[in-house]
């Protein structure tokens, strides 16, 4: 049986001596982490981080809309935003270009599920379109991660992804597609071997599931 974990632990943003053990457990594995106050300090570091003219594809993430990144980078004109091209384009005669698109960007931004304080992400999917860009065909990853989704390891990180992320995303996937999500993909990354590649912008606010 279980241990029970408490909510606060997948809710509450974690204090400050968990993220600096996060964020130094991440570049000790190859990524660079910035702690950033909140949103709006990340929205301004990832229009830093982009260059402009970039092909960027934006995973879908709640973190992403509702700090306001998604817009900024679909519809400021400043990037070769591949989200609104892929969804204008017909599912059936371009789902071959549609997938290259979305695995090779020169940017994915986007967030994950669960950050561990000995460095590792952890992303779920139901459709795992986000995955092969994540995992390296990207050239760059961004992940803005909301202080709350810091946990002390990888099988807390994935009670926090089945007990509380999934609940969360299946009603919002129920309302914006008909039907609920599932964990069909499950993306461990645990380190990154090129570097300058992966940057994980460290909240210290919640935001997302």
């Amino acid at each position: 049986m279980t241990t029970p974990i408490p909510a606060a632990l997948f809710t509450d943003p974690a204090p400050a001596e968990r993220l600096e053990r996060a964020a130094t457990s991440l570049m000790a594995n190859g990524f660079t982490a910035e702690i950033l106050d909140d949103a709006a300090a990340a929205r301004t570091r990832v229009k830093d981080l982009i260059p402009e003219g970039a092909s960027v594809f934006t995973a879908a993430s709640e973190t992403l809309r509702l700090s306001g990144i998604d817009e900024d980078i679909n519809a400021s004109g400043r990037y070769q935003a591949l989200k609104p091209r892929l969804l204008a384009m017909d599912r059936a005669t371009g789902a071959d270009e549609i997938r290259r698109l979305a695995a090779t960007p020169d940017v994915v931004v986007g967030s994950v599920a669960a950050l561990t304080e000995t460095g590792s992400l952890v992303v779920a999917s139901a459709s795992g379109s986000q995955v092969p860009a994540y995992g390296g065909g990207a050239a760059r990853a961004i992940w803005i991660v909301g202080a709350q989704k810091v946990v002390p390891d990888l099988s807390t990180a994935l009670r926090r992804v089945e007990d509380h992320a999934l609940p969360l995303e299946s009603a919002r996937a129920q309302v914006a597609y008909g039907q609920p999500s599932a964990i069909n993909r499950l993306l461990v990354l645990n380190a990154e071997l090129h570097p300058g590649r992966g940057t994980v912008l460290l909240l210290r606010e919640a935001i997302g599931f």
